[in-house]
């Protein structure tokens, strides 16, 4: 029989006492942000909303969804996310493959891999990057939200030693079966990586879900702002001039209610996408980071 010690117990109390507390203030704070936008003006305003919503009103996701603007940035956040994450993970995989092979196989490999490790050291600065931007005429335009981010080199530095840690021989099979390498790739190693690839993934979908400053840089129009420099302009800025948001519009329900349901829409899709990749991301958040 195995028993536990009494220092054992006491630490495992410890352990899910400790948790609970964690996953509480983890939660309170959305908790809180959920009741303030379901409630009333005059609670809001006056601060007496806590973790339950009072004089409960659906008039804040009335408002937030009449707003043609705050339709049209999701709009666009939904598109780059998409488009965003497929393009990164495809350039990704697409260069993590041939860097994961031994340097007898891939001649100057490490000059190759250095060289995508010194553009995170090193960066042209903001004000080249806007000028190189500008001239290429992506101002204003979904790509330019997507393109300069398309290759994140820590993400392919994961995926790299994670390549490098299947088995040489389910390549050397593949190759004998006379697949090329596109076949390994996709045949072997991809389903291999599953959850490395859906770890990654989410990674590139929250960075791009979350991200404001690229917008409010690149966005001279605000027609065309991403849901996150929205809410930064309508946030923290509080520029309600930008975004269409009529002083008239707020007079039968307060700032305070209509920027948390704001907050809490903007959120949701993430909380709706991490419990189908919560699965692949305990394990896969860990994989590649013992290897060079």
């Amino acid at each position: 029989m195995y028993h536990k010690s009494t220092s054992y117990k006491a630490f495992t109390i410890f352990n899910y006492t400790f948790m609970i507390l964690i996953s509480l203030l983890c939660l309170i704070p959305l908790v809180h942000i959920l009741a303030v936008s379901f409630s009333g003006k005059a609670a809001a305003s006056a601060n007496l909303v806590k973790l339950w919503p009072v004089d409960f009103t659906l008039d804040a996701y009335v408002k937030t969804i009449a707003n043609e603007n705050f339709i049209r940035s999701i709009w666009v956040t939904l598109q780059r996310t998409v488009l965003g994450t497929f393009i990164s993970m495809a350039v990704v995989i697409l260069a993590a493959y041939p860097l994961s092979k031994e340097s007898s196989s891939f001649k100057r490999r490490n000059i190759y891999t250095w060289y995508f490790v010194f553009t995170m050291l090193f960066s042209g600065g903001l004000v080249p990057f806007y000028i190189l931007v500008r001239n290429l005429d992506m101002l204003n335009t979904l790509w330019v939200l997507i393109i300069p981010g398309a290759v994140s080199v820590w993400n392919m530095i994961l995926l790299l030693n994670f390549f490098r840690g299947i088995p040489k021989e389910m390549e050397e099979a593949a190759l004998i079966d006379g697949a090329g390498h596109f076949r390994t790739l996709i045949s072997v190693y991809l389903p291999i990586s599953m959850p490395a690839l859906a770890t990654l993934s989410l990674f590139a979908l929250v960075g791009h879900w979350n991200s404001w400053f690229d917008g409010l840089l690149f966005m001279t129009d605000h027609t065309n702002y991403p849901l996150a420099t929205y809410l930064q302009t309508v946030i923290v800025q509080q520029d309600f001039s930008k975004v269409s948001v009529r002083p008239e519009d707020l007079e039968n329900i307060s700032q305070r209610t209509v920027k948390a349901a704001q907050i809490f829409i903007g959120m949701a899709p993430i909380l709706l996408v991490y419990p189908f990749l919560q699965r692949f991301f305990v394990k896969g958040i860990v994989l590649g980071a013992v290897k060079e």
